[in-house]
């Protein structure tokens, strides 16, 4: 730091500086503020571990019955600081105000407690701040060494649980008694655990026992293993699961029919443990189950189902309904369960979330049992099924405002308006229709120090199908149990973000199919875009520093070829038409020195942005899109997400037309059109995937790797900017703002073309190590590694094409650290991201050590995790 900067930081920052003095203080002196004197206010549990630390003890914490107030704001208590802001000669009234029910508080009920607690005086007073305070904020807690005894025998409990039958736990207090403060400290000593010596299984229905033997390979216990009580209950429930997805209804219902005996007599160290399965004390035999009867009822109060319902059925399936509102068919479709079918548990709930999910009707009622009389045969195996469904109402509107983000637009505003019209067709078919926009602001083209307005208007309509629309019956190929859907879908937008605006026209008929919780397919056949570019003649008045290379390649050429400068002041020629007189010269470019050719090379990049950023460009594609997705599954803690989607653009299209009439850009080719816009022909593939490691109960390590890839041909020499790749964002490359200069490739063209150039080869890698601090606050510390490449070298001087014996020296490489803040249901991100390795720098200055400054990182603000 220089002088002059030292000098000017206390002027610069005392307000900051101020402000955390006085936030200190007030912290130091009002947590204790209503701490009783003699009494102490608890602020730590720790724990020190006297050997090796388990993966497990994360979880002991958890089991202390006095834990320190939550700390949220600014890593202090705010809930506490909120407390003690109340009026302390009032808590005693409003400790018991906040028992009464909430229709009962008012000032009627204040009066008469301040009566009851001589405050004449106070009657009348609503106590509006001190009541929001006391409701809102948490009291001190209170150090009780009768607690603290209970919480060092719970988590003693806790480790016998666990298979640590010898563990020792002791605590000491640490009091403080000027602050009125106090810290607990537990120390633990795991000692040797106790191991499973031998394992066995005494199951006495020989259909079970086969079954258990058929699925003993993915069995969770093994002789050599800790006895942990909570991989016996993990046991327990996988053989449950098991049983019922075979049949066996409500197996183990009651968690008596499968329990486990350990004979500690011989010793404590090795223990055999018996698995038992009884049905129960004479050993009755199991039965597999059978769904029997099958009610599905459309009213309007439960009291409907026994009164004027019109009845129908179809394959095996019941129907009860009020009116003809819905077919029947439409409705059984997501039926999953059949009649006559083995007990499938599975089954009823994909009915239930299929049920939810057509956004027609809410569920009264759900209801599985044995039939009346279960308590015999053949009523002991019969299941009946009863579902009751209300329809939701015909119209719903929705007004609605977020805070939007995307990798341009930092932080905008998102107002929409969305109506839902139900059972079009009386298919249970829904039109959704929307008007939305977003408004924010991004980096200016004319000056990228500065962010201007920015905005997207769009209206959406989407008619979505509870079936496949197919002219035949799919059912043999495409299960129910897939509960396939279909969407046509319409739209419009207007935008306004990089230079030049867009106007959208978007359609295309989806189809989804969801083979489980972890995996679906989405088809998009006829998905066609229309992009047409505004005010494409005022290209150079937003890209300025195009138009200052422009004006440098202009004079210098009007030098070399005199005559051309008048014709071009006197507009006899545009400046479209001198820029390609230009680059079709080749006298002149021989003639360029190396200056010369560098300033020619960052011209003809100025020109190809140009041709890209102003093209109207048709696209009509097919998208296949297949995802795997173990994120959130309890049983998956490692997860893994795999995203891969190929896109076909351009083929049917061109059976139409094949002459080249658009004439084509200053330096792109002539294309085929239809309608005189150009038409698109590429495949592209994106592929997306991400591992999560949880390590130490609740870090994070996150690996992810993006592939992009888009092949333009015969139609396009180049893909449409709109399906490109670029680099930079806060979900990317941090360390770099979208288009803030990374790539393409380790290119030396100026960084005033490069900005803005897209690419049809993506590589990116990114690593993040999440930690979080409490249940409010994570940091994080992640390295950012990728680039963008083109596949082949069009000899534009751009040297962009990937090679396999060069990429990895030209990637760009930031690292940085980043909190986030958990609010509600939403997730604050901060990410502080550095530049350590910049492709596009000269040789030799590529590595970013010597240039490092940590009070200016890329600043990356948004909602959500990147990946």
């Amino acid at each position: 730091m220089s002088c002059k900067h030292y000098k000017n930081s206390p002027q610069k920052y005392y307000k900051i500086i101020s402000l955390a003095t006085f936030v200190t203080l007030l912290y130091a002196c009002s947590t204790t503020k209503k701490v009783p004197d003699g009494e102490y206010l608890v602020t730590e549990n720790k724990f020190e571990f006297e050997d090796k630390k388990q993966p497990f003890d994360s979880e002991l914490k958890g089991y202390v019955q006095q834990k320190p107030n939550k700390k949220q704001f600014l890593f202090m208590p705010l809930s506490l600081l909120l407390y003690n802001a109340a009026n302390p000669k009032y808590d005693t009234i409003l400790n018991e105000y906040m028992t009464y029910p909430s229709e009962m508080r008012t000032q009627k009920l204040r009066d008469s407690l301040f009566i009851k607690y001589n405050m004449k005086s106070s009657v009348g007073k609503s106590l509006l701040m001190d009541r929001l305070y006391h409701n809102w904020g948490s009291p001190p807690v209170i150090l009780d060494q009768t607690k603290v005894d209970k919480s060092a025998e719970s988590i003693k409990k806790r480790l016998i649980y666990r298979g640590y039958w010898d563990a020792d736990v002791k605590f000491k207090t640490k009091i403080d008694s000027a602050a009125k403060k106090a810290a607990v400290a537990y120390s633990i000593n795991h000692q040797d655990p106790t191991y499973i010596k031998e394992y066995y299984y005494n199951i006495s229905d020989p259909f079970i026992k086969n079954l258990y033997q058929q699925k003993i390979n993915s069995t969770l216990i093994r002789s050599g293993q800790i006895l942990d009580q909570t991989v016996l209950e993990k046991e327990v429930t996988r053989i449950n699961e098991i049983m019922r997805d075979y049949g066996y209804y409500k197996f183990n219902n009651l968690n008596d029919e499968v329990y486990f005996v350990a004979d500690s007599l011989k010793s404590r160290k090795q223990i055999p443990l018996t698995l038992e399965i009884h049905k129960d004390s004479i050993n009755t035999p199991y039965k597999v189950a059978t769904i029997g009867n099958i009610d599905v009822a459309i009213i309007h109060e439960a009291g409907d189902l026994r009164k004027n319902t019109i009845k129908d059925s179809l394959r095996g399936i019941r129907f009860h309904k009020v009116d003809d509102q819905y077919q029947t068919r439409s409705i059984w479709r997501n039926i999953i369960v059949g009649h006559k079918q083995v007990y499938d548990q599975k089954k009823l709930d994909l009915t239930k979330r299929n049920i939810l999910s057509m956004n027609n009707f809410s569920i009264l009622k759900a209801k599985d049992s044995l039939r009346q009389g279960g308590g015999t045969s053949p009523n002991d195996s019969i299941v009946d099924v009863l579902y009751l469904l209300k329809p939701l109402p015909k119209y719903e509107l929705k007004l609605g405002t977020d805070i939007n983000y995307s990798q341009l637009l930092n932080l905008g505003v998102s107002p929409s308006i969305d109506l839902t019209t139900r059972n079009v067709f009386k298919g249970a078919e829904n039109l959704s229709t929307s008007l939305s926009g977003t408004f924010g602001s991004i980096r200016s083209t004319r000056d990228i120090s500065q962010r201007v307005l920015a905005y997207e208007i769009s209206a959406q309509a989407s008619l979505n199908f509870p079936r496949l629309l197919l002219p035949f019956d799919y059912y043999k190929l495409i299960p129910k149990r897939y509960s396939p859907t279909s969407s046509i879908v319409l739209g419009a937008a207007i935008q306004n973000n990089i230079g030049l605006g867009r106007v959208n026209f978007n359609t295309g008929l989806n189809y989804l199919a969801t083979v489980n919780d972890k995996v679906s397919h989405r088809l998009t056949l006829f998905n066609t875009q229309l992009s047409l570019t505004k005010n494409k003649s005022a290209y150079y008045d937003f890209f300025t520093n195009d138009r200052i290379l422009k004006d440098e390649v202009f004079d210098n050429y009007f030098q070399y070829k005199s005559v051309v400068d008048p014709n071009y002041q006197s507009s006899n020629y545009t400046i479209d038409e001198i820029s390609q007189q230009i680059v079709t010269d080749t006298n002149y470019q021989n003639s360029l020195d190396q200056k010369g050719t560098d300033l020619f090379t960052a011209f003809r990049g100025t020109l190809v942005n140009k041709d890209r950023q102003t093209q109207d460009v048709l696209i009509s594609s097919v998208i296949y899109n297949f995802i795997y997705n173990e994120i959130g599954k309890k049983d998956y803690p490692n997860a893994l997400y795999f995203n891969g989607k190929v896109e076909l653009a351009g083929n049917a299209l061109s059976v139409f037309n094949r002459r080249r009439n658009d004439g084509g850009g200053v330096v792109t080719s002539p294309q085929r059109t239809i309608f005189g816009v150009p038409y698109a022909q590429f495949v592209k593939f994106d592929i997306d995937v991400r591992k999560y490691f949880k390590f130490n109960g609740n870090q994070t390590l996150v690996l992810r790797q993006f592939i992009g890839l888009g092949i333009p041909y015969g139609n396009s020499s180049s893909m449409p900017v709109i399906r490109s790749y670029f680099n930079g964002g806060s979900n990317d490359i941090r360390a770099w703002v979208a288009f803030g200069g990374l790539g393409p490739a380790d290119s030396q063209v100026d960084e005033r073309v490069r900005t803005y150039m897209t690419d049809n080869l993506k590589l990116t890698t990114n690593i993040e190590y999440r930690l979080p601090f409490n249940d409010m606050y994570e940091g994080a510390l992640f390295t950012d590694i990728g680039n963008t490449w083109s596949l082949r070298d069009y000899n534009d001087g751009f040297n962009d094409e990937f090679k396999f014996n060069k990429f990895l020296g030209q990637v760009g490489v930031g690292s940085g650290f980043g909190l986030r803040v958990n609010i509600a249901y939403i997730t604050l991100r901060l990410d502080f991201a550095y530049k350590i390795y910049d492709p596009n720098r000269p040789n030799g200055d590529r590595w970013r050590f010597k240039d490092f400054q940590p009070f200016k990182p890329t600043l990356n603000l948004a909602f959500g995790y990147p990946f």
